[in-house]
């Protein structure tokens, strides 16, 4: 092997290497050893994949988050007492606590908004026992009012959310979730039966499609009434006037709803006679403002967790130079053949180069090859889609190249430098 590299290299000597024939040469001595190979290859190929599957899988579960946020109503601004928390439905407000917010806010916001809001939707919540027949279960009852179901996106699958009429008459009707439908009626039609909550019957107008896991405030887990059949025969009235947990209003334009926000705050302290900010007892959360900061806080995770993996990536470099470094001492005698046979010092160290780029170049591909496969399984381990990124697979596939040619230039340059009456003498 090393007369024949030697009768390349003097055939090649004045004119120097083609890319090919080093390429070709790199293969040939990788393949002489290819566990060795193997094994100096695996940093890079666990290092890639580590990258890409995670990227994929925070791309996978920004996109999951965004979709969920905007399946809760578009262009949403949400009034609530000002402590914060979750509310009902997901919305960002204090879920559970008691309701604070005058319900008169909600028809001061319609008379004072009427182009600005298309939509406005008080709620009252609470946990309640469901029974029908012999099966029963405890869910959340949401009171609200009809726009309930275009400003939170809650159009019934079966049936039809109920009007204003049912509101005005305080009729005892409700719109059940996808998983209360399920779990409570079977394979029975909700539609029309009569289902108690609290003890007191209501008719089940419309059922909503399967929302998703939401956490604990699904509302594949609620039951909605009108807010006025809520008050009368569900909430444990206080003296004065009835209160919600929060008030969701859907504004008209969505390049307008930072304005919206600070207008409809401005419009709520002067109603109660507030100047200081520290003294408001609401507060109006902004779905964009939630959303973009959800997405900055997945983003921030992902490029850490991607910047963490990619350290291997280091670690599979520095195994490259190791094992070039420990080829260069193996092969000093067929380094002195070759110089000695019209071997030029660049085509020493491009055969050298070669093989680690060849290395890191063959580690790239199958970890991202490796990659897509663990973003699948982890994907379906976790409930998330993940979403291939063309750039981050690039980014990391050429950071592995980066990595071949920075540690395999000193192993190269060093080969190349070696004398060639000592490499022949080497033993």
């Amino acid at each position: 092997m090393v007369a024949g590299l030697g009768k390349e290299a003097n055939l090649r000597g004045k004119v120097g290497l083609s890319l090919v024939e080093v390429v070709r040469i790199a293969l040939r001595a990788m393949a002489a050893n290819p566990l060795r190979s193997a094994l100096t290859a695996l940093g890079v190929v666990i290092g890639v994949a580590a990258v890409v599957a995670l990227t994929m899988v925070g791309q996978g579960t920004t996109q999951r988050i965004t979709s969920l946020l905007e399946g809760l109503g578009t262009n949403l601004l949400t009034v609530g007492p000002a402590q914060g928390g979750r509310g009902p439905g997901g919305g960002l407000v204090r879920f559970g606590g008691p309701a604070t917010l005058p319900l008169s806010d909600a028809y001061a916001i319609q008379e004072a908004f009427p182009g600005e809001v298309v939509g406005i939707a008080p709620v009252a919540q609470g946990n309640f026992q469901l029974k029908y027949g012999a099966s029963n279960l405890r869910a959340t009852v949401v009171g609200t009012w009809p726009d309930f179901a275009r400003v939170r996106n809650a159009e019934p699958e079966r049936g039809s959310f109920f009007t204003q009429e049912d509101v005005d008459l305080r009729r005892r009707v409700a719109v059940i979730g996808y998983g209360i439908a399920q779990d409570l009626f079977g394979g029975e039609d909700p539609l029309g039966q009569r289902l108690r909550i609290g003890g007191i019957p209501f008719t089940v107008v419309g059922v909503l499609p399967d929302k998703g896991d939401q956490g604990f405030a699904s509302v594949n887990y609620q039951v909605f009434v009108p807010l006025s059949t809520y008050l009368q025969h569900l909430a444990r009235l206080e003296a004065g006037e009835p209160k919600v947990n929060a008030i969701y209003v859907q504004g008209a334009d969505r390049n307008r709803l930072k304005e919206l926000q600070e207008r409809l705050t401005q419009f709520l302290a002067e109603r109660r006679g507030l100047v200081d900010p520290s003294t408001y007892d609401f507060s109006i959360t902004n779905q964009q403002d939630a959303l973009q900061s959800v997405n900055q806080t997945t983003l921030v995770l992902t490029l850490f967790l991607g910047g963490v993996a990619a350290i291997s990536l280091l670690v599979g470099g520095i195994g490259i130079m190791n094992i070039m470094l420990v080829s260069v001492t193996e092969r000093t005698r067929e380094i002195g053949v070759r110089k000695a046979l019209g071997a030029r010092p660049k085509d020493i160290l491009a055969q050298f180069l070669a093989e680690s780029v060849v290395l890191s170049v063959g580690g790239g591909v199958l970890g991202v090859g490796l990659g897509l496969l663990m973003a699948r399984f982890v994907g379906q381990a976790i409930g998330v889609s993940p979403v291939f990124s063309p750039l981050s697979a690039g980014i990391a596939f050429l950071f592995a190249v980066f990595v071949g040619v920075f540690f395999g230039l000193y192993p190269a340059w060093r080969a190349a430098r070696l004398d060639p009456v000592e490499a022949l003498r080497y033993e």
